[in-house]
């Protein structure tokens, strides 16, 4: 029965080792993250500004509600910043023409309303656990 559990442990190494080789999942496209000369295909990219604009609408949601901050100007500034921030990723660290994915509204739109939900929702519940 041991000899059999170190054979599947074994090839389940082997499996993930390939999948890693292969470039399936987030590992292999989280470590073209920082890679300027990175070659991206044309649906890793929409993924990866979709998750870092997951993190931004997270992180900020966080720390706004944990200082209490109100106010229709920190939704504008939250949606400034997210933008911003995806825009000088893909623009100008990558340097990446965005006609190859279909322009900058495209881009610059992945994960805007998920990313949106997500940080009125920490920022709601940090909020108000913290200052109620």
């Amino acid at each position: 029965m041991a000899v059999k559990d170190r054979k599947m442990k074994k090839a389940i190494q082997l499996q993930q080792l390939q999948s890693r080789s292969n470039g399936d999942g987030l590992h292999f496209k989280f470590s073209k993250l920082f890679d300027r000369e990175a070659n991206w295909e044309k649906d890793e990219l929409p993924d990866i500004l979709h998750w870092i604009r997951q993190g931004l609408g997270l992180l900020i949601g966080l720390i706004w509600g944990a200082i209490p901050v109100v106010g229709a100007i920190w939704i504008v500034l939250y949606l400034v910043l997210s933008t911003a921030t995806i825009f000088w990723y893909y623009a100008y660290f990558l340097k990446i023409d965005d006609e190859e994915y279909d322009g900058h509204t495209a881009l610059l739109q992945e994960g805007l309303f998920a990313s949106f939900t997500l940080f009125l929702l920490s920022w709601i519940l940090v909020y108000s656990l913290i200052h109620f």
